[in-house]
């Protein structure tokens, strides 16, 4: 259980990082530069400062994915996989604070349907809170011996 659970949860970080970078990558470049299914130029509408606004939240965004994921893995492969228990609950409480602010855009902004970008950030927010609490899961045993 030990190595199924730090194995899942090097995935979900490795799976959480290259999609941090994806959006990076949007945020840079033009390919597919969406948001709520209209591209960003026609957004824009030669309004270069929008433009230059948006790409820069979402930058912001991803830089902060990125480095959360980078974060996760390292204790993953390091405390957690050595079985510390403070590692335990810093990915749970890490993994928590980031899908609760996600989950968030439900009732604040009410973008949870699932044909909007916003409902596709909640539905990733629930799969990747799901597959890390089923790491953390396979791992809880730490938290019985209470020791490392």
């Amino acid at each position: 259980m030990k190595t199924a659970s730090w194995v899942l949860l090097t995935l979900a970080g490795v799976a959480i990082l290259l999609l941090s970078l994806v959006s990076v990558a949007r945020a840079y470049g033009t390919y597919n530069d969406n948001i709520g299914g209209v591209s960003l130029s026609k957004l824009s509408a030669g309004r270069p400062e929008v433009e230059m606004a948006l790409r820069s939240r979402r930058a912001t965004a991803s830089a902060y994915s990125a480095g959360f994921a980078t974060l996760f893995l390292l204790i993953v492969l390091g405390p957690y996989r050595r079985g510390e228990v403070w590692a335990w609950w810093a990915l749970l409480v890490g993994m928590l604070v980031v899908s609760s602010v996600i989950l968030l855009r439900v009732p604040l902004l009410g973008t949870g349907s699932s044909g909007s970008a916003g409902g596709a950030a909640v539905g990733g927010a629930f799969t990747q809170l799901l597959l890390v609490g089923v790491g953390l899961a396979l791992g809880a045993g730490r938290l019985r011996r209470g020791a490392a």
